[in-house]
């Protein structure tokens, strides 16, 4: 295993469990964290925090790790359940706050790093639907305009 730092004794085991799991596919790669950065869509910065368990990874760095290690069917399936039962485990800051909508006594992130950014609630308010509606039978007249002024000038 490479010169990693020691992961907190508090860590839950299984964080530590996957942590320690994803680590070793990691090295097996042979590759920096530059250069796996590189191979991933992700940052040697969410690499450095992802294998440190300073933050969960999202599962689909779990499954870019896991094709750069050339790890697939079963294997591969074995480090998605391990992430599972990590981000269900781990540890959350005292201040998160509970989702609505989700289970009762689910805590998560408000900005949820496990979470695709197309998942994510709007921060911005909905738009009205009238607006919408005024706002394409504006265009419809416009084009239309511009239809008839067309059929005029050429006839």
């Amino acid at each position: 295993m490479g010169c990693w730092q020691p992961l907190p004794d508090e860590l839950p085991p299984e964080v530590r469990h996957f942590v320690e799991h994803l680590r070793l596919l990691k090295d097996s790669t042979g590759l920096s964290l530059v250069a796996l950065g590189a191979r991933t869509a992700y940052s040697k910065s969410s690499w450095q925090r992802y294998l440190n368990a300073v933050q969960p990874p999202p599962r689909q760095a779990v499954e870019a790790l896991c094709r750069v290690a050339g790890v697939a069917g079963a294997d591969a399936e074995r480090h998605t359940v391990r992430w599972e039962l990590a981000v269900k485990a781990w540890p959350r800051p005292a201040t998160a706050p509970e989702r609505s909508g989700g289970p009762a006594g689910t805590e998560a992130y408000e900005d949820d790093p496990t979470l695709p950014w197309w998942d994510r609630p709007e921060e911005r308010p909905p738009r009205p639907a009238g607006r919408l509606l005024l706002s394409a039978v504006l265009l419809l007249l416009l084009l239309l305009l511009v239809v008839v002024v067309g059929a005029v000038v050429f006839g």
